[in-house]
């Protein structure tokens, strides 16, 4: 997990307040905060198709459950579990936004630890 995440300036904000407010485990701020400080800032037209952001439609494979799963990232007050929509400060969200196709994320969420890979982005 080492390569540099790519975020709109809108979702970085987001996630910078989102550990401000003590809203995840030390683990994950610690993990955030790095990611954060080396991530790419992009406007939203310049996000590459393949990278997990809000308003984007993912389906990744949980390594744990050995389950493959579909969701739309949303903001946090459009967030619908029955509907497959799911805040971007979800605990699988939040692992994988700013991650492209094709990457594994292993991260130490509330619930358990996730192993995630995505594979496919769309918008």
């Amino acid at each position: 997990m080492s390569q540099h995440i790519i975020l709109t300036t809108g979702t970085y904000d987001l996630i910078k307040d989102h550990v401000r407010r003590k809203k995840v485990t030390a683990q994950e701020e610690e993990l955030l905060l790095g990611e954060l400080k080396h991530a790419t800032q992009v406007l939203r037209k310049n996000l590459p198709e393949d990278v997990v952001s809000i308003d984007r439609k993912v389906t990744y494979k949980d390594h744990i459950n050995n389950e493959e799963k579909t969701i739309l990232i949303v903001g946090p007050d459009k967030a619908k579990a029955s509907k497959n929509k799911i805040s971007v400060l979800s605990d699988e969200a939040i692992a994988m936004v700013g991650y492209k196709e094709g990457d594994i994320i292993e991260w130490p969420a509330k619930k358990g630890n996730l192993k995630l890979e995505i594979l496919k982005v769309e918008e």
